[in-house]
């Protein structure tokens, strides 16, 4: 009989759920089973793509092309597999399917109510999602807080499976533990509220996962366990640490595993999560620091920087780190500050490396194409990620070959020189105003040239790479592009479509972009190439700056 384990949150959000259900499922598949991993979001929206980054953090995509919330993306690093769209559900993705299945008289003739119906369309779903995985054991991650409206029917479709199935079912609660600071003592309350209102939806913690500032010690635990009617083993201690990879590490401190296990009635071998700690030992003994620009625009928020706008990004970059034993620095850069003042743009020659993200709209482009061209100039390792590449192009068209007015369509409909074009098959929808779901999505074949950085980096010929986006290389200009030194060694493979594009390495340390998003591909234990070869280039010249003060 299949497991399931539903992951909550409580006191508030942000608490840390997808990283502790992606960190359970990394103890448990070290034990021998099956894991995959179910997010559900209570939003309305059909699916995490017309969602503002800045709003929302970063929009993540499958490999079958489904846009969905970032959690997605934790849960493929910490368990290396690349999860299908049946894994991620929303509010509006169930009440769609009920409707047109009420639509199509599959319900013949019921009455059809939002209780049973909705959970149960869950409960179908999550179902779906374990036998088309065939797991031992399915992670459920319930998105929100438990209090609010939002996920109250997410939360019975659990209270009926744990009904139906009392033995192969388990919750965890993720909670917060303040320490007030004038009070100087970490409070139990919130998360003691936090459980009984989990009662209330009918449902009992299995485990309480306390998330605080510094580990949970014996008599807060004690005080969880009496009011929270949970064993005092079942109180997992997860405090504030520099990397979220030592999370799985820190719960078999405490058993999680062995006690998941148990409980499950499950049996199984020792872990053996040996090149896990490895990964975590290079990364926590790193001692090289490499600093490394993005440059991008949805990270501001207020007075705050949302980090999780780019979060595939900072993670690939971490893992590339790890790869050679380096510490990046991470610097947050605002390309439309070089608009309004470009001497500013002499703070990149402190940088390693510089990375120009995906986007859309034009606010911050200029600032970006002139942070390419600093770059360029200046010999300084860099990677553009889909429209990141799009600007490269764009800039070495303006400076290069000339053509100054050279621009993408998407920005400047009548430039002279459209470099950046539309793919013909999206105007239709961009003219019916059909967003949601349609621009050039998942991965796709793309075949790499010899004798390249791309070549040197992947080692092979064929790659397959995730893609999000709507606009292109114009066809038109790639033989004069070509002609004046600019290399598309990946191309898609009619070559209709230019995938990679890069300088020679006489020209340039390294300079490369891709059309695809490499970021959503990086795994812990290996890293991508792309990004490989940028903190290589990167060590590199920090090295030598290094020698030369």
């Amino acid at each position: 009989m299949p497991k399931y384990i539903f992951v909550v949150g409580g006191v508030m959000s942000g608490v840390g759920k997808g990283i502790t259900t992606s960190s359970i499922g990394k103890i448990l598949q070290s034990r021998g089973f099956k894991i995959t991993a179910i997010k559900i979001d209570p939003y309305i929206n059909v699916d995490a793509g017309t969602m503002n980054p800045t709003e929302h953090g970063e929009v993540f995509v499958l490999k079958d092309g489904y846009e969905t919330d970032q959690d997605m993306g934790n849960y493929e690093r910490f368990l290396d597999i690349d999860l299908p769209n049946d894994n991620y559900m929303t509010t509006g993705r169930v009440y769609l399917r009920v409707i047109e299945r009420e639509r199509n008289l599959e319900y013949q003739g019921k009455c059809v109510e939002v209780v049973p119906h909705i959970p149960l369309e869950v409960i179908d779903r999550i179902k779906k999602a374990q036998q088309k995985a065939q797991a031992d054991i399915t992670l459920i991650e319930i998105g929100g807080t438990i209090g609010e409206y939002q996920n109250v029917l997410f939360l019975e479709a659990a209270r009926m499976m744990k009904v139906k199935h009392p033995h192969d079912v388990l919750f965890v609660l993720v909670s917060y533990l303040p320490i007030p600071q004038k009070v100087g003592e970490m409070k139990t309350k919130p998360t003691q509220y936090a459980a009984r209102t989990l009662q209330s939806a009918g449902i009992q913690a299995d485990f309480i996962i306390g998330r605080s500032d510094r580990p949970i010690d014996k008599k807060r635990k004690e005080k969880i366990a009496m009011f929270c009617n949970v064993d005092e083993k079942d109180v997992i201690s997860a405090p504030d640490i520099e990397s979220i990879y030592e999370v799985p590490l820190n719960f078999e401190k405490d058993h999680l595993s062995d006690r998941i296990i148990e409980k499950l009635g499950l049996v199984s071998g020792k872990a053996d999560i040996k090149e896990w700690e490895s990964f975590v030992t290079r990364l926590k003994n790193a001692k090289q620091k490499v600093k490394i620009g993005i440059a991008g625009k949805y990270f501001s928020t207020g007075d705050f920087v949302l980090s999780d706008s780019y979060i595939s990004i900072i993670e690939a970059v971490k893992h590339a780190g790890a790869l050679w034993g380096l510490k990046p620095e991470i610097v947050w850069i605002n390309a439309e500050k070089y608009e309004k003042d470009p001497k500013s743009l002499e703070e990149i020659q402190d940088l390693d490396g510089l990375i120009v993200p995906g986007g859309f709209g034009s606010r911050g482009v200029e600032g970006k194409i002139m942070a390419i061209s600093y770059a360029r100039t200046k010999k300084i390792p860099f990677l553009g990620i889909c429209y990141g590449m799009q600007m490269a192009v764009v800039e070495y068209a303006r400076n290069v070959l000339g053509l100054k007015d050279a621009h993408t369509t998407e920005i400047d409909a009548k430039t002279q020189y459209p470099v950046i074009d539309i793919l013909p098959e999206q105007k239709k929808h961009l003219s019916d105003k059909n967003f949601g779901g349609t621009m050039r999505l998942g991965s796709y074949k793309a075949k790499i040239l010899s004798k390249t950085l791309a070549k040197a980096y992947y080692k092979k010929d064929l790659i397959v790479e995730r893609h999000r986006h709507r606009y292109e290389v114009n066809p038109s200009f790639i033989n004069r592009l070509e002609k004046s030194g600019m290399i598309f060694s990946g191309t898609s493979l009619d070559r209709r479509l230019m995938e990679i594009v890069e300088l020679s390495s006489k020209e340039h340390p390294y300079f490369i972009a891709s059309q695809f998003h490499p970021e959503l591909q990086s795994r812990p234990l290996g890293g991508h190439p792309l990004f490989n070869g940028l903190l290589e280039a990167s060590k590199k010249r920090s090295t030598s700056r290094k020698d030369i003060l």
